[in-house]
């Protein structure tokens, strides 16, 4: 399998290094199997000459145009990790020669991965459009205000379909290559995932900060400082809408532009916050804790936690 990393002048250094480490483990341990996959051919491309990391480190590699052409590309995380800086990135000119090349190995045939902010420039390409898709959990506001045509999961720790995989955040990059790699042997990737010790994680919701999303836009914020007050005794669209400054129908489609939630769903995932902090650092039961933030007892609160985070009380407590 022929393997191509798109990396990007300022490339996320840890980003980088998972996709390549994750990558040669999975040749060097192939070998151990009674069936032993076809061994990855891994190359590191880019659209200039010369790359750097983030961190300054110098990356040896070839030219995107006329290399073989590949199975899978991977495109690793900018180093820039805020709305801000990953804009003005956004806006280089050597971005444009990349979603071309993209383009173009995707009507190749070639899978296309990336995690993190990468998924910014395959969305760029518009190969994302009317799909599904993750990024990181942060700049899941960014991501649907520019692309509006994808659909964003960004709770998700990976989203594959048969021509396109985006992974989360940071060390999501792990899981986009083991994902790779499951594609030619599942036995392999799951002996790689041992030795990195990984365990197996669907969902990016338990490491969301809620209120650092929210103030990616101003009603949003007000309305998450009215909902941190309410957690305990309901909720009323109609008093969020007025403590927010706005009417339901503005707030509803505010929230739905900013987040991908309604404000109900919105207002329950600070309840599941509030919750988990609780069951972290204190000795209340799972009941207590239920009306602490607003569920009449624990049953309701337990199956609401495995739904958003898929882990149960005990698990969240281990976790503190």
């Amino acid at each position: 399998m022929k393997v191509h990393l798109l990396v990007a002048d300022g490339v996320f250094d840890l980003g980088l290094a998972a996709l390549t480490d994750t990558l040669s483990l999975a040749n060097a341990m192939a070998g151990s199997l009674p069936q032993a996959p076809a061994p990855i051919e891994m190359t590191l491309v880019a659209v200039r000459r010369r790359i750097r990391t983030a961190q300054g480190l110098t990356v040896p590699v070839v030219p995107a145009r006329g290399v073989s052409e590949p199975d899978v590309v991977l495109v690793p995380a900018f180093g820039d990790k805020m709305p801000d800086t990953l804009a003005a990135r956004l806006a280089r000119p050597d971005v444009p020669d990349a979603v071309a090349a993209l383009q173009e190995w995707s009507t190749g045939g070639a899978h296309l991965g990336t995690a993190c902010s990468g998924g910014f420039l395959l969305a760029e390409s518009g190969l994302l459009d009317g799909l599904h898709a993750t990024t990181s959990w942060w700049l899941g506001p960014m991501f649907r205000q520019r692309y509006p045509n994808v659909t964003l999961d960004e709770s998700r720790m990976v989203v594959s379909t048969t021509r396109f995989t985006t992974a989360g955040a940071a060390l999501a990059h792990v899981d986009l290559a083991l994902r790779i790699v499951r594609g030619q042997s599942p036995a392999l990737a799951a002996l790689v995932a041992r030795y990195l010790l990984v365990e197996a994680r669907t969902s990016q919701a338990e490491f969301v900060i809620p209120d650092h999303l929210a103030h990616a836009d101003p009603i949003v914020e007000r309305f998450e400082c009215w909902s941190r007050r309410r957690l305990a005794h309901g909720f009323s669209l109609a008093e969020a809408a007025s403590a927010a400054g706005t009417s339901e129908r503005t707030l509803a489609r505010r929230l739905q532009s900013v987040l991908g939630k309604t404000p109900l769903s919105y207002f329950q995932d600070l309840r599941v916050e509030q919750a988990v902090h609780l069951l972290r650092t204190g000795n209340a039961s799972v009941d207590q804790v239920a009306a602490q933030v607003g569920y009449t007892d624990g049953v309701t609160l337990r199956a609401l936690l495995r739904r958003k985070l898929g882990r149960g009380v005990r698990e969240l407590r281990r976790g503190a």
